[in-house]
């Protein structure tokens, strides 16, 4: 629930900071001199380009979380099995480990979402971000396309 609220409160800001920016650009244009003109067009791309953004990464998290609900429905969500240090970090070998099983069953059945759900799971624990969303990207595609 608190990264709900964190996301939430983060695209407020953004969709403000996209007016505030817009309405510069606006401001700019009405001016009318070329290079006035010129740099109101910049100044609206990068408003365009955060909302076009901002709209595929809400996009990834809800159907991120659309198929995190279905396997938890299925009873199959990855269970947290790894081994952490005092400090409360995860221990790498034990990340190495699962993220290994993981691999190998997606491997042995690349066109199951399940598994490549876990394995974006197992990405992100090993803190592969790209990776992890990659993985994540192909579990939905997969959900999408499944009968």
């Amino acid at each position: 629930m608190r990264a709900k609220i964190s996301y939430a409160l983060t695209a407020a800001v953004l969709v403000v900071y996209f007016v505030l920016v817009g309405s510069r650009g606006v401001l700019l244009i009405e001016t009318g001199t070329p290079l006035t003109v010129t740099f109101g067009v910049a100044v609206l791309i990068l408003p365009v380009i955060g909302v076009w953004f901002l709209w595929k990464n809400t996009e990834f998290v809800r159907d991120a979380n659309r198929l995190a609900a279905a396997l938890d429905a299925e009873g199959g969500l990855p269970v947290d099995e790894l081994k952490r240090l005092p400090s409360g970090r995860v221990d790498r070998d034990s990340a190495d480990e699962v993220f290994a099983r993981r691999k190998a069953e997606t491997e042995d059945a690349p066109d199951d979402w399940r598994n490549w759900f876990r394995l974006a799971v197992a990405y992100h624990d090993a803190r592969d971000t790209p990776r992890a969303r990659k993985a994540m990207q192909r579990a939905i595609s997969l959900h999408k396309t499944a009968p």
